[in-house]
C-alpha cells in the first residue's frame, strides 16, 4: 500500500521556508496578505524559487552557478509543471505548491509557461539586443510571476487593466535584481544588459568584469534602477482593484524592492562589489509607510497608465 504524500499543511510549511531562505524583502511583504492569501503566495513562490534554483544550480538564490546541462533541467522542469498543472502529485514539495494554488486559484497554465520560456532563452543563450528584448525577458521570468500573483489575490484573469500594473512590478522587481546583480551575472557567464546599451557604453559584451569598464557598468546599472522605477510607480496604480491586506503587501513590497533599485543607483561603482540589500529597518519602514498608502490608494482609480511603457503580449 502506497503511503499518503505531504498534506497540504506540510508543503505550506516548507513553502513558508522557502520564502524565509530565499528572499527576506518577500517573505517580509507577504506576512501582510490575509493568512488565505499568505499561504498562496507562498505556495507560488516555492515553485519560482525551485526553479530558479534547478536553472541556475543554486540554493534558494544564493551561490550561481554556469550549469553544464541547462536544457535537460529545463526539460525536468516543463514535465514536472505540467504534471502539477495537471493535478498530479509530483513528489517536489516546490512542484506540488504549484499543483495546490494552481488549482485552488484557477492560474491560467499559460503563464506558467511563460515563466519556463524565460528559463528556455537562458538555456539558449540568449542576449538582449535591445531595451525592448530586456524586457521580453523580464516579462517571462517576472512579469508573468506578477500576473499569477494578481491572480492569487483574487484579481479576474480578463481584468488586463490591473494585470497590466502586476506585470509592471514584475518588471520593476527584476529590472532591480539585474541592476543588483551584474557583477554575479557576469560571472556565471550571462548579460542582462542590451546589447545597444553596452555599445553606447563602449562596453565589449565579453569584457564586464574589466576593471576599466567599472564606471561604464555602474552607470548602466543606474540605468536599470531609473528604468525600475517607472514600472514600479505604475504597479501602484493597480492597488485600488485588491483588497486592502493585498494592497498592502504589494505597496510594501513595491517600496522594499524599490529600494534595491535606489541603493544600487547611490552607490555606483560601490554596488558592483556587494550584493545590494535593505535593512530590516527599511523594511519596516516600507511596511508602515505603505500602510498609510494602502489607505489612500483610491488616488490611483482611474489614473491611466503612462504611455510609454512597454508592455505585455496577450
Amino acid at each position: 500500500m502506497n503511503s499518503p504524500g505531504p498534506t497540504r499543511d506540510a508543503i505550506v510549511a516548507t513553502a513558508r521556508e522557502s520564502i524565509a531562505r530565499g528572499s527576506k524583502s518577500f517573505a517580509a511583504a507577504s506576512r501582510l496578505f490575509d493568512p488565505a492569501t499568505r499561504e498562496r503566495a507562498w505556495l507560488l513562490y516555492a515553485w519560482c524559487r525551485r526553479c530558479d534554483d534547478i536553472a541556475d544550480g543554486q540554493d534558494h538564490g544564493h551561490g550561481m552557478t554556469e550549469v553544464d546541462d541547462p536544457h535537460a533541467r529545463l526539460a525536468s522542469m516543463r514535465a514536472m509543471t505540467d504534471a502539477a498543472l495537471a493535478g498530479e502529485a509530483v513528489g517536489d514539495p516546490a512542484f506540488d505548491a504549484l499543483r495546490i494554488v494552481a488549482a485552488e486559484c484557477r492560474i491560467p497554465p499559460a503563464w506558467a509557461h511563460d515563466l519556463l520560456d524565460g528559463f528556455a532563452l537562458d538555456a539558449d543563450g540568449w542576449r538582449p539586443r535591445s531595451e525592448d528584448d530586456l524586457y521580453r525577458y523580464c516579462y517571462h521570468v517576472a512579469g508573468a510571476v506578477g500576473l499569477m500573483m494578481a491572480v492569487v489575490m483574487g484579481v479576474d484573469p480578463d481584468d488586463h487593466a490591473t494585470l497590466d500594473r502586476a506585470c509592471d512590478l514584475g518588471l520593476a522587481f527584476q529590472l532591480a535584481n539585474i541592476a543588483r546583480d551584474l557583477d554575479e551575472d557576469a560571472r556565471a557567464g550571462r548579460c542582462y544588459l542590451p546589447g545597444d546599451w553596452l555599445a553606447e557604453a563602449g562596453i565589449v559584451p565579453g569584457a564586464l568584469l574589466d576593471l576599466r569598464n567599472r564606471p561604464a557598468l555602474a552607470g548602466l546599472g543606474a540605468r536599470l534602477a531609473t528604468r525600475a522605477e517607472l514600472y514600479e510607480a505604475s504597479a501602484r496604480g493597480g492597488t485600488p482593484a485588491l483588497a486592502f491586506r493585498s494592497a498592502w503587501a504589494v505597496l510594501a513590497a513595491a517600496g522594499i524592492y524599490g529600494d534595491i533599485a535606489r541603493n544600487v543607483r547611490r552607490e555606483g561603482v560601490g554596488a558592483l562589489d556587494r550584493r545590494v540589500t535593505t535593512s530590516k529597518a527599511g523594511k519596516l519602514g516600507w511596511i508602515a509607510r505603505s500602510l498609510g498608502q494602502t489607505a489612500g490608494r483610491g488616488r490611483y482609480a482611474g489614473e491611466p497608465r503612462p504611455l510609454g511603457l512597454w508592455t505585455r503580449p496577450r
